[in-house]
């Protein structure tokens, strides 16, 4: 295995906040069963590449670490240059109304389209098709610029967009290395049955969302209060940000016996979408978070 030469690897007013809080909420469910899918396409994706009897090709390079930076690298900024663009497009709009008209369709389909590309690439076997993969990029950054927006702007009136925002990806960045770490110490291992119990907390958490916006719909209330701002709420959300930052383990793990086994290069755009996949769920639920304990 080649040695990596990357030194890394080695104030809205408050009547707009609850109509606002069910546009924010629409599509995080979704993150869940990307996530999920996506966990389980890396593990598929590596098993493939290590199971007895392969040998890596002779004609084709192997996956490298520096590999995996760049085509996260690339990946990740694709998702911030749409999401930046995005932001900007709605904030350009004269009012709140017209805002939130622009917002909730562009989050819709950031959000849905993202998620079709996660499931057409993990059953689709298709995590190494760079098109598919920086399509989902574009798509996310779509949901993340609106869904930002509606945070930053409609959800909080007592600290800035640009604060709250800025606090969310600082908190994203401080798990990512924090975890990295983790995982390079050895302080937790990637076992079977840590990925069984990950995987199931995250279909978990999926099952809650999706039964907390079933109630909430039937009967016009806050459902389950998952997502009312209430201490249940900032408990649920604190749930979902453990279960993304473990999940980095998985990506991390992926991403090592692929390199160990000889994978093509190509690999390495599978390990940038899972690990795009986990770094937008971890930040919405972070920014998720702040615009709780931000709110009067």
């Amino acid at each position: 295995m080649r040695e990596s030469s990357n030194p890394i690897m080695r104030g809205v007013v408050r009547d707009n906040k609850k109509d606002a809080a069910g546009y924010a909420t629409f599509g995080t469910g979704m993150a869940g069963v990307g996530q999920a899918s996506a966990m389980q396409g890396q593990q598929q994706y590596a098993d493939q590449y290590t199971q007895p009897g392969y040998a890596p090709s002779t004609t084709t390079r192997t996956l490298t670490i520096d590999d995996v930076v760049t085509k996260t690298a690339m990946t990740v900024a694709t998702v911030i240059a749409f999401a930046a663009a995005t932001y900007f497009i709605i904030s350009g709009r004269e009012t709140v109304d017209d805002q939130m008209a622009l917002a909730a369709p562009i989050m819709g389909v950031g959000a849905i389209a993202g998620l079709v590309l996660v499931l057409v690439a993990t059953f689709g076997r298709k995590q190494d098709n760079p098109a598919i993969v920086l399509a989902y990029a574009a798509f996310e950054g779509l949901f993340v610029g609106a869904i930002s927006f509606v945070f930053g702007n409609l959800m909080v009136s007592d600290v800035s967009a640009g604060a709250l925002i800025g606090q969310a990806v600082l908190g994203t960045m401080g798990v990512f290395v924090g975890m990295l770490v983790v995982y390079k110490v050895g302080a937790i291992r990637v076992t079977p049955r840590f990925t069984r119990m990950l995987t199931a907390g995250i279909f978990g958490v999926l099952a809650l969302v999706i039964g907390n916006f079933v109630i909430a719909m039937f009967t016009g209330g806050d459902g389950l209060g998952i997502r009312s701002g209430g201490p249940i709420a900032i408990i649920f959300s604190l749930v979902c940000i453990a279960l993304a930052a473990f999940s980095f383990l998985i990506d991390f793990d992926s991403a090592d016996q692929l390199i160990r086994a000889g994978a093509p290069s190509k690999a390495a755009w599978g390990v940038a979408l899972g690990l795009t996949v986990t770094l937008v769920w971890l930040y919405v639920e972070i920014l998720r978070l702040l615009s709780y304990l931000n709110s009067d």
